[in-house]
């Protein structure tokens, strides 16, 4: 009997083993097979970057470094448990009142990424009675938040207010309704439609979710992002931004009034039972802010080499979107073309994202280039020599 059930056992292995070398091997023979690099913490001199989320180049800045050495050194290297058990600390609270500050909400509650934050609002906000509305270019998060709640979930036409407005319409009157959006599209660099999305949330009666990760930092009057003060809490009563992007650390937040942030203290099970964010962290997030609020110089040069790139990039006829932030895509559109620009860009030492289904839809392949305010004018430069040379190869 043992040994019947010992082979039962290892014949279901087996099967899943074959099930999973199967799914491999089709990804590699599409084209899609996905490699980490490992960095060094010294980048040679010779490697470009325009690959990272780094846009105000703070991820190595020393002051950061020095603030959570500091925190490590009085606090612990480790919260040692979750905010609700006795890993809150009063660091985290200052956190938290700094991005409200920043975003012009009464109140922050902080997550330990991004992911988590999107998982953990959808999770405990929406049930099966629940209808949510999303971009379909949607952050991979969201999506993964809605199915993990249960809700009834429909994606709405990418930054199409028309097609929103009408799944909103037949949709019942007496049900609860969320719309969430990206506030800046990660792989498209475009903006969502903060004032015409709220508009319609008001007069459909839901609640707007803006997920800011890639505004915050870089876009808005204090670089609060683009929903920030300029839009209240009636008008985008959920707003999640990330620390691990232009703010150079790691971590997230969830913005909003008392009544949302004590929902999720209560409800968000991502909140409720993960381990508090190191105290080091924050405090190089706390410095990340100074640095924010007293150097706005950073925002301005970040712009400066948005709009020197596009301007030499549309004299070369490179494919770019219509992207005004440091996100700019070039459409390839074939998964091979991708591979072989990508090949040819990091041979010249510069490392810049190739994106490929399912991160986008089939078709639109491209390379993700990042721009942030510590390039200087000559490596956007030697860049865009090498894109030249690409264009101009498959033109002859």
């Amino acid at each position: 009997m043992k040994e019947r059930l010992l082979d039962t056992q290892a014949g279901s292995t087996e099967r899943w083993r074959q099930w999973l070398e199967t799914r491999l091997a089709r990804r590699r023979d599409d084209g899609l097979w996905r490699e980490r690099l490992t960095m060094s913490p010294s980048p040679s001199a010779t490697l470009r970057d325009f690959a990272s989320n780094d846009y105000l180049g703070l991820a190595r800045d020393p002051r950061l470094a020095e603030a959570q050495a500091a925190a490590s050194r009085h606090y612990g290297t480790g919260s040692r448990a979750s905010h609700l058990v006795n890993g809150h600390f009063e660091i985290h609270d200052q956190l938290e009142s700094r991005l409200a500050e920043l975003t012009g909400r009464p109140r922050a509650l902080l997550f330990s990424t991004g992911y988590m934050a999107n998982l953990g609002v959808l999770q405990a906000l929406c049930d099966t009675k629940t209808h949510i509305f999303q971009d379909r270019y949607n952050h991979a998060s969201l999506l993964d938040g809605a199915a993990l709640s249960g809700a009834r979930s429909r994606r709405f036409h990418h930054n199409a207010l028309e097609d929103l407005a009408l799944l909103l319409a037949r949709s019942p009157e007496d049900s609860l309704k969320l719309v969430a959006s990206d506030g800046v599209f990660s792989m498209d660099g475009d903006c969502a439609n903060i004032e015409g999305l709220s508009t319609l949330c008001q007069r459909y009666g839901a609640a707007l979710m803006i997920d800011d990760a890639h505004g915050l930092g870089v876009l808005g009057a204090h670089g609060d992002g683009c929903v920030g003060r300029a839009y209240s809490t009636r008008e985008v009563p959920i707003l999640v931004g990330t620390l691990g992007k232009a703010l150079g650390t790691a971590g997230a937040f969830v913005a909003g009034d008392d009544i949302l942030i004590d929902a999720l203290i209560q409800f968000s099970r991502p909140y409720l039972y993960t381990t508090a964010q190191p105290p080091g962290v924050t405090a190089a997030t706390l410095a990340a802010l100074d640095i924010l609020r007293d150097e706005p110089e950073r925002r301005e040069r970040l712009h400066n080499h948005i709009t020197y790139f596009r301007h030499h990039g549309h004299a070369l006829g490179l494919p770019l979107m219509g992207s005004q932030t440091p996100i700019q895509p070039l459409m390839l559109g074939d998964v091979e073309r991708v591979r072989r620009w990508s090949d040819t860009l990091r041979s010249h030492g510069f490392m810049i994202g190739a994106i490929r289904e399912p991160t986008v839809p089939s078709g639109m392949a491209r390379l993700r280039i990042a721009l942030s305010s510590d390039h200087e004018r000559s490596d956007i430069d030697a860049l865009l020599d090498i894109l030249e040379t690409l264009i101009q190869r498959e033109r002859s």
